[in-house]
């Protein structure tokens, strides 16, 4: 069992990275929260590894998945004692920081849960139900920033969450809101384009 892996980043891909170790070049899948913050050609890094068998029609596949830290890992083992989430599912779906997440189940927040890639409401309800008031303590964790949202002024992110606020959207709703409008688009130069940007997402919800 892979539980550990460290190596120079070759390439980073859609939802996983090439690191090669060694004399091995390892496919290694990771969560979008933690992939916005690796880059190709900067040293080695160490992921800690969740490795499993994906099993295919035909064949077997061994798989690893990466975490920056053991916290994260534990967090994603949680995530898939939820029935009917496995782990290629779950590393998609973790699209916010874990700490978001955490707040979102523990809080109940559905609309924050079914934001994420590959989770409808009834499942978003099914997390709640078993995992809500066990999650706390990854509440408390100081993620790491989506490379995308330090190009934007904190300001106007401050300034779009205020009044999001006064619109009665709850705090970590808001929260979501907006990172999700960054992702869609990192060249935002106001807090009135920002919440364009929300408003367009609503939209087509």
């Amino acid at each position: 069992m892979i539980s550990r892996i460290k190596g120079k980043v070759v390439e980073v891909r859609d939802i996983s990275i090439l690191l090669e170790s060694g004399e091995f070049t390892y496919e290694v899948y990771v969560p979008p929260t933690v992939l916005s913050c690796i880059e190709s050609g900067n040293g080695d890094i160490q992921l800690y590894t969740y490795h499993y068998y994906q099993q295919d029609p035909s064949k077997t596949v061994p798989t690893l998945i990466g975490f920056s830290n053991e916290i994260e890992r534990e967090f994603f083992e949680k995530f898939i004692s939820v029935s009917g989430v496995g782990p290629k599912a779950a590393c998609k779906a973790l699209a916010l920081p874990f700490s978001t997440i955490a707040d979102a189940i523990d809080s109940g927040e559905i609309s924050v849960l079914k934001s994420l890639p590959g989770i409808g409401e009834q499942r978003a309800k099914e997390i709640i139900a078993k995992l809500q008031g066990k999650v706390g303590k990854f509440g408390l964790m100081k993620d790491k920033k989506s490379l995308k949202r330090a190009e934007i002024k904190s300001g106007i992110i401050d300034e779009a969450l205020s009044v999001l606020m006064q619109l009665q959207y709850k705090k970590k709703e808001a929260e979501n809101m907006l990172e999700e409008a960054v992702k869609r688009n990192s060249k935002i130069k106001s807090s009135e384009e920002l919440l364009n940007e929300v408003y367009k997402q609503k939209k087509v919800e």
